[in-house]
């Protein structure tokens, strides 16, 4: 195999390194989710027991109910979250270990 032109070597450096280069920028979005998640379960959660000084038993009922859904829709958001996360931390370290394997392999002399 005729090792690569340094050009092209380069140019495929170039590109790892603008993938890396996104990645603390979808790390930073995937924080303000995370984020904006925090504030719309500590509002919700505040609305909702303002409502339940505020109701009667079947209101309590009701309230727990969608509580509950709640809960578990903010459970399903944070899981696909952190998927998103981890997803973008293996990303991120795959495209270390290719750099990393490409600085390695110019290292070598050609055989």
């Amino acid at each position: 195999m005729q090792p690569q032109p340094l050009e092209k070597r380069v140019e495929r450096l170039e590109q790892r390194v603008t993938v890396l280069e996104q990645l603390p920028a979808r790390v930073d979005n995937l924080a303000v989710e995370i984020s904006q998640l925090r504030d719309e379960m500590r509002a919700e959660f505040s609305a909702t027991r303002g409502e339940i000084r505020a109701g009667d038993d079947e209101t309590r009922l009701t309230l727990r109910a969608e509580i509950r859904t709640i809960g578990e829709d903010l459970r399903t958001i944070g899981d696909k979250v952190m998927s998103q996360a981890r997803t973008l931390y293996e990303d991120m370290k795959t495209t270390i270990k290719l750099i990393d394997d490409g600085r390695s392999s110019s290292d070598k002399p050609p055989h």
